[in-house]
């Protein structure tokens, strides 16, 4: 009986924020997957173990989690004044899909290490000790994102006290910087706000008019309140994820605001575009036990949010979300703002399923329209595993 043998290819397997992907450098990937395309696709999909009908990617890389079916490939720079070119595909579990339409911002965390290591950037950039700044080209939304690598005796330090909510273990302190946040997405104009609007009245067949602001920040987003749909902002995984009405609700209300961004033409265009834009909804700060056992006060956050990913409420808070939820606070009026108490404010802290983050924002008004300079937060990364990953030729 006649076989296929397995090939082998170099890969790192990175842990970046509250989420984990496979890593690879370009040129190693086989010449038919270095450049986009069905080829690349049908390896990837391979590399994580989807499609799986059973849902649990057994047969390869992916955690059967959005958070845990992620891909990474990078390339050392072409870009003037930028080391690494970041490209990130986020793999569908149970299809057989790829979805390229925007960035995972925890995984941007372990770029710059990932880039220093591999050989992308010019050694008389990197310090032996101290800091180095990593300037990644984000190539999936076209964005510059900075970097802050610590350094110690000549390699990246990944070790530290810095502990961050989704995370278990404490680790070393990485500073990411999204510069111009809002997403150039095609068909929204590169508007952060690409209904004009900082408030929308959003109507979704069977479930009636909501309130949303919807933002091209960081990734694009449609935020609602959540007594709207009947929640606190307090739940946790279960109580969305166990739910399948839930789910095909916010499922309904992420491919009409989708439409109304003009991200998509119609409402069934939304099946081919799972990753963008995200669902996210919002409440004024209330006490609460997060997923670890931890309890989180009042006063301890400026507000409350819950966000799906690929169809799934995440366990913490995608790192893109962030940016908008920050860009989002920063602007007076928007639904975000609100429920952070109103009024201008340059940083928030609100509490996701696992804890709380901070994130900074500084907005300005000119002209009428909005813009923000840059998104800043902090998470952590580290190598979980480096070699090669083996798929069937």
């Amino acid at each position: 009986m006649s076989h296929q043998p397995q090939i082998r290819i170099p890969a790192t397997y990175m842990r970046g924020g509250t989420s984990k992907g496979v890593f690879f450098r370009l040129q190693d990937l086989p010449e038919a997957a270095q450049r986009p395309g069905p080829e690349r696709d049908k390896l990837l999909l391979r590399v994580i173990g989807s499609p799986d009908p059973y849902g649990k990617q057994i047969d390869g890389m992916g955690g059967a989690t959005s958070s845990t079916s992620k891909t990474v490939i990078l390339s050392k720079s072409s870009r003037p004044d930028h080391d690494v070119d970041y490209l990130f595909g986020q793999v569908a579990i149970d299809k057989a899909f790829v979805d390229w339409s925007g960035n995972c911002g925890n995984l941007s965390a372990a770029v710059g290490a990932f880039a220093i290591s591999g050989g992308m950037v010019d050694p008389a950039r990197v310090p032996r000790d101290g800091v180095a700044v990593i300037r990644i080209w984000q190539a999936n939304i076209g964005k510059t994102i900075i970097a802050h690598i610590p350094m110690t005796n000549g390699a990246v330090q990944e070790t530290g006290d810095f502990e961050l909510d989704g995370v278990t273990f404490p680790a070393a302190e990485v500073q990411l910087e999204f510069m111009d946040p809002a997403a150039e997405e095609e068909g929204a104009g590169g508007a952060m706000f690409p209904t004009g609007q900082l408030v929308d009245e959003l109507e979704v067949p069977g479930i009636g008019t909501l309130q949303a602001t919807m933002i091209n920040a960081g990734i694009p987003t449609i935020f609602i309140n959540a007594d709207a749909i009947g929640y606190t902002g307090t739940e946790l995984q279960d109580v969305i994820n166990g739910d399948a009405r839930a789910l095909a609700m916010f499922e309904t209300i992420r491919a009409y605001g989708a439409v109304r961004m003009g991200l998509i033409k119609d409402i069934g265009e939304a099946v081919t575009r799972q990753h963008t834009p995200k669902v996210a909804f919002v409440a004024p700060p209330a006490a609460y036990t997060a997923s670890s056992g931890k309890r989180v006060a009042a006063e301890d956050i400026d507000l409350l949010v819950r966000a799906l990913s690929m169809g799934k409420l995440h366990h913490a808070m995608m790192g893109t979300a962030a940016v908008a939820i920050g860009t989002a606070a920063a602007i007076p009026g928007t639904l975000v703002n609100l429920a952070a108490g109103g009024g201008e404010r340059n940083a928030v802290r609100f509490g996701h399923p696992s804890g709380t983050l901070r994130v900074g924002a500084e907005a300005v008004q000119e002209h009428g329209e909005w813009s923000v300079k840059k998104a800043v937060m902090s998470r952590s990364a580290r190598v979980l595993m480096e070699g090669w990953v083996r798929v069937p030729a």
